[in-house]
């Protein structure tokens, strides 16, 4: 039978497809990481600034100025959707609140980690795949 040896295998056509499908893979991967990252950091504000605001803390001291600054960040889009209920004065004679809508921020913010984690686990099961399909048999 006729053969060129020119003419590539049908392994070395789909071994680069295979690769960069691995590649991007793990490029997702990393950024639903960095995503992941972001949403609990904000998470993690939310709730020291909810756990502040609660308590009625001092807002002069710049540890509280700075939770404060970051809470306004992160409740950008979540203002005014729902109405905080005034607790009274606390020891600083700076009101407590119960604001809601931070609560209503954190759960968001918590399905939407819930989301990305659940990206991230798939993405881990594919890459796994592929990383066994490259071993030699």
């Amino acid at each position: 039978m006729f053969s060129c040896p020119s003419a590539p295998s049908l392994d070395t056509l789909t071994a680069p497809v295979g690769h960069e499908r691995h590649a991007v893979l793990w490029g997702v991967r990393a950024l639903a990481y960095l995503l992941y990252v972001y949403v609990i950091l904000t998470e993690t504000v939310l709730v020291l600034g909810f756990v502040l605001l609660l308590l009625g803390a001092n807002p002069d001291p710049p540890f509280v100025q700075w939770a404060y600054r970051s809470l306004d960040r992160a409740m950008e889009p979540f203002r005014g959707i729902l109405t905080s209920i005034e607790l009274g004065d606390g020891g600083n004679q700076v009101e407590a609140v119960l604001d809601t809508s931070v609560l209503f921020a954190t759960v968001v913010y918590g399905f939407a980690a819930w989301l990305i984690h659940t990206l991230i686990v798939w993405l881990s099961r594919r890459t796994e795949g592929f990383d066994r399909l490259d071993r030699p048999a």
